[in-house]
């Protein structure tokens, strides 16, 4: 079977060749996206380009420390971007959606690594980084989705949790409707794309692969224990996350706090 046909630069120029397209689509259609695309496109660029140099570096260091220190700028990035998420301005969030992220994708990562895929050396950059950087970026929207949806839900709906309150619930029997609706409105995604996985379309890694050259059950093979990778680090994030989120809402008497 073939290899990976690499690109050079004149097949990048081609490809940014169909921003163009769409950048010029949109001034046809009045849709004022132009600026937008434009941008995005530079970034995109960009962005990837750093991505590459910084991982070939990586790669050709081979150090667990480098590794870990990669994986730890991308835990933060995607901690602040989840953070900014959360419209409402909550006391300790940040370190709240950071654990949560770090917990969930610590054990996650582990789990596969030692258990599943067991590779010569634990930290091998080519599988624990793509791993990692994959849950850490799906972590990142269930992070968002549950915090900003819990916070909606606590402002919206404080006088009927005053009222369980006044009748003797505690704080987690009060918030616990709004808290299991912000994890199922997370994990709805998640869920969508299991049930319809390799139906619709072929999901992201499972084409890259193919490309590379790997066998097809090889490919789906690892799509799998990604896509269970994904599950799990979402649950265990938005579970943690709204428990930390609840506490920030009550004193130590137990009051809400508006």
């Amino acid at each position: 079977m073939q290899g990976l046909i690499s690109l050079d630069l004149v097949d990048l120029v081609m490809a940014v060749g169909l921003m163009a397209i769409a950048i010029g689509l949109s001034a046809w259609e009045g849709l004022g996206l132009e600026l937008n695309l434009a941008i995005a496109t530079g970034r995109t660029i960009l962005q990837l380009l750093v991505l590459g140099y910084v991982l070939d570096f990586i790669f050709a260091l081979d150090n667990p420390g480098a590794v870990l220190a990669i994986l730890g700028v991308i835990l933060t990035i995607t901690a602040i971007v989840a953070r900014n998420r959360i419209s409402q301005k909550i006391p300790y969030v940040l370190p709240l959606v950071w654990g949560a992220i770090f917990i969930s994708t610590a054990l996650t990562v582990f789990y596969t690594t030692f258990l599943i895929i067991q590779p010569d050396r634990w930290y091998e950059p080519r599988y624990v980084i793509p791993l990692a950087g994959m849950v850490l970026g799906n972590a990142m929207n269930a992070a968002a989705i549950a915090g900003e949806r819990l916070v909606s839900s606590m402002n919206s709906f404080s006088t009927e949790i005053e009222t369980h309150l006044s009748l003797g619930a505690t704080p987690a029997q009060a918030v616990s409707q709004y808290r299991k609706e912000a994890i199922r409105a997370a994990l709805l995604p998640t869920l969508n794309q299991m049930m319809l996985v390799g139906m619709v379309a072929i999901p992201g890694i499972t084409t890259g692969q193919l490309l590379a050259g790997i066998n097809a059950l090889d490919a789906v093979s690892y799509e799998i224990v990604i896509i269970f990778m994904v599950a799990i680090a979402n649950l265990l994030t938005t579970v943690l996350l709204t428990k930390g989120l609840c506490r920030q809402f009550f004193n130590s008497a137990a009051q809400l706090v508006r």
